[in-house]
């Protein structure tokens, strides 16, 4: 048996910055994987290129009767498998693959018409009722131990080698691989007590910061399910919960690939934006004038992460408050979040637009003045990402365009100048965005 992996030039080739986090943070990932498998007495063959390639040519060189691979939900992969699996029946191979990413896929989880749930509760009623000790287990692993094909890993490619730049992946300190997921965990379950209390304060290490790892592989979503179902306590059945999120997404992608490009209540393409190119690349800079959004918005451009919080209303303030189509916001989501998933991203953006599944209802719009004083009140959070405002006093943070002249001058800000006057009224855009999805029929 030999193991493989492939730096798939098909995903990477669609990646403008070539300082991705993403790739780097996957690199060290397999790096320690190879390594690993060299303390079995094994190696690992780590490829470069079109992995519909690749893999087959791979499989022939060694002669192999058979490839296994998980299961994959995006659109696009699962053209690839397809073709891969064509390719290697060609040469007298066959493809095999499993589920691995998730508790329960596909059609596992129906309602009792044996049709795809839309609304997250009874999904989640029926996923627990499902879940038992047996889903939860890990994959036996040691058995194939000595099953590995002996020899040494040849050197892996380089970053270079595949096109990409070192980024600020060891300034940020985020801990990679299989022993930087197992560390993140042990940290978190000494804190998933209070998850329910803390997760929406994004100044507060509240949330586990494992959705990258749950991403790219390095944790299994079993071992996170075992340990949440069985802690008691609101906290560790809230972190449950949103592990439910995940794949309630995973399953929508599924059943309705048309997500992928247009609303999943297709009514909601009929919503006319004007999609100013301004407002959306002032958005994208965080320089709206409303610190809470902008300061969301300068973590994920420095760092590749963003509170979830502070996702639903950087999202919202986007469609809801800029006007602008949700799969522009969607999109740049994808480019820069380092845990971009396909089904949670557009589950995610199709939530706050109110044109998905179990959406939140159109004509409810988050006031981002208030979800500032509600989920950073001392604007601590704030204070880190926009430091024109480090000086303003914990009440005028939240909204410094009505601090007076000599506020200003206390604050050493002039709002206008070292930090942006609102880009927008929100009372004002409010009204506007009812307008909106009163004109596209409030489907």
């Amino acid at each position: 048996m030999h193991c493989a992996f492939v730096f798939d030039s098909e995903i990477l080739d669609c990646l403008r910055n070539r300082e991705d986090r993403r790739v780097e943070f996957i690199w060290h990932a397999v790096h320690e994987l190879a390594l690993e498998l060299g303390k079995w007495g094994g190696r690992l063959h780590v490829l470069a290129g079109r992995a519909r390639d690749l893999v087959p040519a791979l499989a022939r060189e060694l002669e192999a009767d058979a490839v296994y691979a998980n299961h994959d939900y995006e659109p696009d992969a699962v053209g690839r498998d397809a073709a891969v699996a064509l390719s290697l029946a060609q040469q007298g191979s066959v493809l095999q693959t499993c589920k691995d990413q998730v508790i329960f896929e596909k059609d596992e989880i129906l309602s009792r018409a044996g049709t795809p749930f839309t609304v997250f509760t009874p999904y989640k009623r029926a996923w627990l009722a499902r879940l038992d000790p047996f889903f939860c287990k890990a994959y036996p692993v040691e058995k194939y131990r000595d099953a590995i094909a002996p020899g040494e890993s040849p050197p892996m490619p380089t970053l270079g080698q595949i096109g990409f730049k070192p980024t600020n992946l060891k300034q940020m300190k985020l801990p990679t691989g299989m022993t930087g997921a197992r560390q993140m965990f042990q940290d978190f379950l000494g804190r998933m007590d209070s998850y329910h209390e803390r997760r929406n304060f994004p100044a507060v290490r509240g949330v586990s910061y494992l959705s990258v790892h749950l991403r790219f592989g390095t944790i299994s979503i079993r071992e996170l399910v075992r340990a949440a179902a069985s802690i008691p306590g609101p906290g560790a059945q809230a972190w449950l919960s949103e592990l439910v999120w995940r794949e309630f997404y995973f399953a929508i992608l599924h059943h309705f690939p048309h997500v992928t490009r247009h609303a999943f209540r297709r009514g909601y393409d009929a919503l006319r934006f004007p999609n100013s190119k301004a407002f959306f690349t002032a958005w994208c800079e965080g320089r709206t004038g409303y610190p809470l959004v902008d300061a969301a918005m300068r973590q994920l451009n420095q760092t590749g992460y963003m509170h979830n919080r502070l996702r639903m209303v950087a999202a919202s303030f986007l469609v809801k408050d800029l006007h602008v189509d949700w799969r522009w916001g969607e999109r740049y989501f994808a480019e820069r979040l380092n845990d971009f998933d396909l089904a949670a991203n557009n589950g995610g953006w199709q939530w706050s637009a109110s044109t998905g599944c179990d959406a939140q209802p159109w004509f409810r719009i988050f006031n981002p003045v208030t979800q500032s004083r509600n989920f950073d009140p001392d604007g601590r959070f704030i204070r880190m990402y926009v430091p024109e405002l480090a000086h303003a006093d914990s009440k005028s943070i939240h909204e410094p365009w009505t601090m007076t002249a000599m506020e200003q001058q206390a604050a050493g800000v002039t709002i206008g100048k070292e930090y942006p006057f609102p880009i927008v009224d929100h009372a004002a855009a409010r009204a506007r965005t009812l307008e909106i999805y009163k004109a596209a029929g409030e489907p």
